[in-house]
């Protein structure tokens, strides 16, 4: 089939010809039977286990058959590790039937695991040229959850290269979002967020570059921590960009209620099972909060947040001030060269060479549209300011989009001397955020727009990637950042009025999201889907942030209908 050779259909043929037999091997779903095993977190499932009323093997049984109707309806696993997780989970009962002791905090907890544990550095793009194999797994924060009692059950889907806001590759297909088949999942997590939503897995881990935890889970109503660079071992496991300095991506947790992301982080924090210097040797932190605490907090951020985005925002800051918290109202500290152009400037420095390597000769996918533009350009050896400049200078006099004009100039190929220096740009913007954010404002944390669309439909990221300019300025500042879901979209609430319709903009993705006949943001086709905040501290204070994050949730109120359980309750009531 065109665009691939024989060869490599029969490679993705057979591919997920092995991913459907061991999918279709899985016990048949039983609401009877496995939801009171799906209504539990990671906590309760151990004290279940270690009070006798359950067995390591009934819960993964139960999350197995889960998983199952959560791929076929979402395309979300990768590979089946179905046959070993109940053989582990047989081994982890008969231990503790023999000792009475449970092997660690996490004991009979099914794992899911983002697609990027790879032993190949050119595996995170996923290309066809693989082979039939499953890949062995050796990411360092795996083995340690698993030391402490886990068991993985199934590996997720993302897109190729792992830098892209949807979630489709060539050899394992798109992964849809759960509650509306028309959206995208979000990326590169997307596999994960949906196993989580949808209870097929108890716990997740993912990873973060720009987005890649957050939106995700933003899309799919579920919560993430993006950690703090070297606070979770990242050894082992596979990077969009392998060298770069100026960005770098994390590991970090994915899960269904705020406890579970804490007691990875409590296991992982500081942790390492080997090269000690890869991680911050600082454990996990007891902290205690003030009684009130101090909040900024914004609604857009180099684009204008949807309706039921800007929503989210105000409903918790109202939510918290009712609990007595403080919420001042602040402003990103904006400059030529903002934080995303920087972000985007570093990260293309090598024309997305090294990016793109990880492809091989694969087509590459519509989301990637950004990245593929740039290695067409006459690179700086060719045509070094002639060419880029009529591109700007066309989008910013004839389209008269000043943003993307700028974002275009500082795109592609850098010599050296000029990475240098956006790297010394961001360090200066780090110290002038501290000072005109956290310092000026004396704040706690920030509560932020996750993206400034609640949801993507599919095969939109390739024209509006600038929405993840809201996520990916954590990344840029090296901040911790956790996900909390709010509330869903409601499609008189979140309609868009002449404030969105009608202004004057000249923006091309602003227009996309909220103007014409077809804007990408529709309240009636995301009528119930998830709409989320980040809640963000100061670096290294990730603890703090877990802390905010309880307080947040417990502002919000327990009756939004998120959390384990929840999708079975969102069934039910339809």
């Amino acid at each position: 089939m065109w665009p691939f050779s024989d060869q490599s259909q029969a490679l993705i043929t057979a591919k997920r010809a092995q991913r459907s037999t061991a999918v279709s091997a899985a016990p048949k779903f039983s609401p009877t039977q496995h939801s009171p095993f799906l209504k539990a977190s990671a906590s309760q499932i151990v004290q279940h286990i270690e009070r006798g009323r359950w067995t390591a093997t009934q819960v993964v049984t139960a999350y197995i058959a889960r998983a199952a109707v959560a791929h076929e309806a979402t395309n979300c696993l990768t590979e089946i590790l179905f046959e070993e997780a109940l053989k582990q989970a047989k081994e982890l009962d008969a231990e503790f039937a023999s000792t009475k002791k449970l092997r660690g905090p996490l004991h009979g907890v099914p794992l899911s695991v983002k697609l990027t544990s790879l032993v190949w550095t050119r595996l995170w793009g996923t290309p066809i040229s693989w082979g039939n194999l499953l890949q062995p797994m050796p990411m360092k924060v795996v083995a340690l959850l698993r030391a402490a009692g886990a068991i993985p059950i199934a590996k997720t889907n993302v897109p190729q290269t792992l830098f892209a806001c949807e979630c489709s590759n060539h050899v394992f297909g798109q992964t849809v979002n759960p509650f509306n088949p028309a959206f995208t999942s979000g990326g590169s997590s997307g596999g994960e967020a949906v196993m989580l939503t949808m209870d097929g897995s108890a716990l997740g881990i993912g990873s973060d570059i720009g987005a890649s935890l957050r939106t995700p889970a933003a899309f799919c109503g579920i919560y993430s921590l993006k950690p703090t660079n070297l606070r979770v071992s990242y050894v082992g496991a596979g990077e969009p960009q392998p060298g770069l300095e100026g960005v770098k991506s994390v590991a970090g947790p994915m899960a269904r209620s705020i406890d579970d992301l804490e007691i990875f982080c409590r296991l992982t924090f500081g942790v390492h099972t080997a090269r000690a210097f890869a991680i911050a040797p600082t454990l996990y932190r007891e902290v205690k909060l003030p009684k009130k605490l101090r909040f900024g907090y914004y609604t857009d951020y180099y684009l204008k947040s949807s309706p039921a985005t800007r929503r989210a925002v105000l409903e918790t800051v109202t939510a918290l001030q009712n609990q007595g918290h403080q919420c001042i109202e602040i402003e990103v500290p904006t400059r030529p060269g903002d934080p995303f152009e920087n972000y985007v400037a570093m990260s293309s420095a090598d024309g997305y060479k090294t990016l793109l390597s990880g492809a091989g000769s694969d087509p590459l996918e519509p989301a990637l549209r950004p990245v593929a533009f740039v290695p067409a350009l006459p690179q700086a050896d060719q045509a070094p300011v002639f060419f880029r400049q009529c591109i700007t200078w066309a989008i910013e006099f004839i389209l008269k989009d000043k943003q993307m004009a700028s974002f275009m100039s500082v795109h592609g190929k850098k010599p050296v001397q000029e990475l240098f220096a956006w790297t010394a740009r961001r360090d200066k913007y780090h110290e002038e955020f501290y000072a005109e954010v956290w310092n000026k404002h004396n704040l706690d944390g920030i509560i932020a727009p996750v993206v400034a669309t609640p949801q993507l439909p599919l095969g939109s990221f390739g024209t509006v990637f600038p929405v993840t300019s809201t996520t990916a300025l954590y990344n840029f500042l090296d901040l911790p950042a956790g996900c909390v879901p709010v509330t869903r979209v409601d499609a008189h609430k979140d309609a868009l009025t002449a404030e969105w319709t009608a202004a004057r903009s000249h923006s091309i993705v602003y227009k996309a999201l909220y103007q014409g006949k077809a804007p990408m943001y529709d309240p009636v086709a995301m009528q119930g889907m998830p709409v989320a905040v980040q809640v963000v501290g100061r670096r290294w204070e990730d603890e703090k942030v877990l802390a905010m994050m309880h307080v947040v949730d417990n502002a919000l109120g327990n009756d939004r209908g998120f959390g384990p359980g929840s999708w079975d309750a969102k069934t039910e009531g339809q």
